[in-house]
């Protein structure tokens, strides 16, 4: 059995998106050829090993420049003399044969050809250079040919065909995976955008109301509160990273109360229990802040005596805890399940947007834990993993 027969079963059978599951088992080459078994067995882990190092190099795009190095890695997938990735303006990666200005010249013929008929074609001597054949195949995605993957060779036999196939609709699946990974991002950031927009322009009118009102009696105070106001804007209009530390966001909600004490007064009381070893957690970027401010101003503010903020956050062995609880209004939970499940109430979106990219990123039952009932406070839990992926922090 040649390594383009495996080759061939191997994408046909795990077939798109199922195939970077599978990808995890190239690891086992590492440990040597001796034992994986029969020369079948080893050609299929040769196969999905340059895969894996492939797949990278796909998901920004047709026109990134990462793509160039994926050729290397599909010409050895498919064993071919010479490799092109077409996409809609040329040859975007060539790896192979030494002639490559012809056989760029050849690729992007053949690749028009293909794009017509939107089918895989085969290509004589000639055609696909002075001395080698062709095989091209389309990338498909959402129904369009983007591109197309050209295999050189001499001859092109009938496994190269099946697997050139098979390795353009893998290419398709790793472009659809950028394109979801683009979207999440995308998403990400707007829903960043929108916790940054909801900003209150009453807490900033209150705010500097506040200041202003300290100018005269105490202007010390009235600098200080500057200064918060300052660094509370700063953290929540930050440029980068979708991520931060719980230190940091702390930090940002030590300033926005302190701004709010500046306005309730004794009205409004803080307890903060936060163990040490918590600190450096890494933490959604303004996932505790919303929900502190959510409960100042439909916690306490309804109520005319004000009340206590209470923030904790624990060890609890594989998670940290954060806990905010405040001991005001209260709201009716059938209320709290409508506005954690629906769009329709606007005021309390900011704890909406948290419990949504919660569940986002540790799964579904990663959001929000929430505890109220009407007059008895509310209390709000969230568990974050210690082990995560790296995450960029980047306070800038």
């Amino acid at each position: 059995m040649t390594d383009a027969t495996v080759l061939a079963a191997v994408l046909g059978v795990a077939g798109g998106v199922a195939l970077t599951v599978l990808l995890l088992l190239a690891r086992r080459l590492a440990k040597g050829a001796s034992d994986l078994g029969s020369d079948a067995e080893q050609a299929g882990f040769r196969a999905l090993h340059e895969a894996s190092l492939a797949a990278p190099h796909l998901r920004g795009g047709l026109d990134a420049p990462d793509v160039e190095r994926a050729a290397r890695h599909l010409r050895s997938l498919l064993g071919s003399a010479a490799v092109a990735i077409v996409g809609s303006d040329g040859v975007v990666a060539f790896d192979g044969h030494p002639g490559q200005a012809s056989l760029d010249s050849a690729a992007s013929r053949i690749a028009a050809r293909v794009r017509t008929t939107g089918r895989r074609q085969v290509f004589p001597r000639g055609e696909g250079g002075d001395e080698l054949e062709a095989v091209g195949a389309p990338i498909v995605v959402d129904g369009d040919t983007i591109g197309v993957v050209v295999a050189f060779a001499a001859p092109v036999r009938a496994t190269l065909v099946r697997a050139a196939g098979e390795v353009a609709d893998w290419c398709a699946a790793q472009l659809e995976l950028g394109q979801l990974d683009a979207s999440r991002t995308a998403l990400a950031e707007a829903e960043l955008r929108s916790l940054r927009a909801q900003i209150s322009p009453h807490f900033i009118y209150n705010a500097l109301t506040a200041i202003a009102s300290f100018i005269h009696t105490d202007p010390p105070r009235a600098r200080e509160l500057v200064l918060e106001f300052a660094d509370f804007t700063r953290y929540s209009f930050r440029r980068q990273g979708e991520f931060t530390t719980l230190a940091d966001e702390l930090r940002s909600i030590h300033s926005y109360l302190e701004l709010e004490r500046a306005r309730f007064g004794e009205r409004l009381q803080v307890t903060l229990t936060v163990a040490p070893e918590t600190l450096a957690t890494v933490i959604p970027f303004l996932s505790v802040q919303p929900i502190v401010e959510n409960a100042v101003r439909h916690g306490l503010e309804p109520g005319e005596g004000g009340g206590t903020i209470r923030l904790a956050a624990r060890d609890d062995n594989t998670h940290t805890e954060i806990t905010v609880e405040d001991d005001g209004v209260g709201m009716d939970p059938d209320a709290l399940r409508t506005l954690l499940t629906t769009a329709a109430d606007g005021a309390h979106v900011g704890i909406r947007n948290v419990d949504t990219r919660l569940r986002q990123l540790y799964g579904p039952d990663g959001g929000l834990i929430v505890e109220t009932a009407t007059g008895a406070g509310t209390l709000v839990r969230m568990r974050i993993p210690k082990s995560q992926p790296m995450h960029h922090t980047d306070a800038g």
